[in-house]
């Protein structure tokens, strides 16, 4: 052999080697993207079961209480919403149920919104000391106390904050009956923007008149922001417009580990679904509103990550009170 065929021998070997290592790193990355794909998936799967169990669960009433409640409610008293949320807030560990801090631009989980749920345990006999276990909070626990007043409720909080990986992540926040003591902990790790609208009967943004029962209904006519509903310095009609709440539609995305996107060009989501933006057909959402409501067009910084925006609607199972 001779040193030229050995140098075209080595030069063909060296080109089948760089085809074969380009050939194993695109399937790498494919299948990285695919693994990825399928994890959000996942988590989104039990993003909207949690949610939706709890929501369903939102404003009910153990049976030995369910007649306390409707005299109260028809007396006047001013008694706080079962569902209640704030718009672009975060959550610090001395909050009350109802408060929360504005986010700042630039900030994690910057335009998220926190939603809060609150409910009774069940129990099987009126004079039972115990939980039946069937109502759980946002992590998964079952109450095991059963509630002693009408007031004793459970609580469960959802919010976006940073977990313990340094990841943003869906965060819980419960308080069980007859506690005084909040527990916070992170629920699901990728997710970094949380949306939230609600569907309202027979109100309209900003409402302070309280609206009569007897127009009350279960069909919502109009989506409303948290800050629409909550009227500053009158909790009264406060409390009044979120009991009208009918629906919650909630709007996330989720992203994935670095390096798992195979398109990295930057990336704009509508976390509340898309559909026709402006009269001309243009694409968008309806729900949009980035100017009043952070986050709802959402555009993150082209980091490699491979991301999901998932969109679902809970109507609510219980009576809010009205």
């Amino acid at each position: 052999m001779t040193l030229i065929e050995l140098l075209v021998a080595m030069a063909l070997g060296l080109l089948i080697t760089l085809a074969a290592t380009a050939a194993l790193l695109v399937a790498r990355q494919g299948f990285t993207a695919v693994d990825a794909g399928s994890q959000l998936q996942d988590n989104g799967r039990f993003l909207r079961s949690i949610v939706q169990r709890l929501v369903a669960q939102a404003g009910y009433r153990d049976l030995r209480f369910i007649s306390e409640m409707a005299q109260k409610s028809n007396a006047g008293a001013l008694l706080a919403p079962d569902v209640f949320g704030l718009n672009n807030s975060s959550r610090a560990s001395g909050n009350a149920w109802n408060q929360g801090t504005a986010r700042t631009a630039g900030e994690v989980g910057y335009g998220s919104d926190i939603l809060v749920l609150r409910y009774q345990s069940s129990s099987r006999t009126a004079d039972a000391a115990v939980s039946d276990r069937t109502m759980i909070d946002c992590a998964g626990v079952a109450a095991t106390a059963a509630p002693t007043a009408a007031g004793d409720k459970l609580l469960s909080i959802f919010h976006v904050g940073v977990g313990s990986d340094g990841e943003p992540a869906l965060m819980c926040t419960r308080l069980g009956t007859g506690s005084t003591a909040y527990d916070t902990q992170p629920l699901l790790s990728g997710v970094e923007n949380l949306q939230l609208l609600y569907g309202v009967d027979g109100i309209a943004p900003g409402n302070t008149a309280v609206p009569s029962a007897s127009t009350a209904d279960s069909v919502p006519e109009r989506y409303l922001r948290a800050d629409q509903l909550t009227v500053s310095g009158n909790d009264q009609a406060t409390y009044a417009n979120w009991r009208r709440v009918r629906s919650i539609r909630v709007g996330v995305v989720l992203r994935a580990s670095p390096g798992s996107a195979i398109d990295q060009s930057s990336q704009t989501f509508y976390p509340l679904g898309i559909s026709k933006g402006s009269a001309g057909g243009a694409k968008g959402s309806a729900f949009a509103d980035n100017a009043n409501d952070p986050g709802t067009v959402y555009t993150p910084v082209a980091d490699g990550r491979l991301r999901q925006a998932i969109t679902f609607t809970v109507h609510l199972r219980n009576s809010q009170g009205d």
